[in-house]
């Protein structure tokens, strides 16, 4: 199973999508914002990112690009969870480096099904 870093400062969120994933036997590592998840991930070396969009100071979409811009994480693929559910928040998220855009609310299904997408 992969080691996943889930990026969410919404706690009832986070703790869904840690649950949803350890049950499925992956690792998880927790980020309460996205300069805790940068350092988090060049630190840890995850097998994959989900994020969300709307944070306080980074938004999702900027540490996607800063993701995209460091040697030390430009491979790993990113999943954005977002309550952003329009096409034009798609697209451009898909533009700074996301695979997948998964909107909120999701079911476990959903979420696991983009996980496999980007880890097999």
């Amino acid at each position: 199973m992969s080691t996943v870093l889930v990026v969410e400062d919404t706690p009832s969120q986070l703790e869904l999508i840690n649950n949803f994933l350890r049950e499925s036997g992956h690792t998880v590592i927790k980020a309460y914002d996205a300069k805790d998840g940068l350092n988090k991930a060049v630190e840890q070396q995850p097998d994959v990112i989900i994020t969300d969009v709307v944070m306080p100071g980074l938004s999702g979409f900027e540490f996607c690009r800063q993701l995209k811009k460091n040697p030390a994480t430009e491979k790993v693929p990113i999943i954005i969870c977002s309550s952003k559910n329009k096409e034009i928040d798609r697209i451009w998220g898909m533009k700074q480096g996301a695979d997948v855009y998964l909107t909120k609310p999701f079911t476990r299904q959903e979420l696991l099904r983009a996980l496999r997408s980007v880890v097999d």
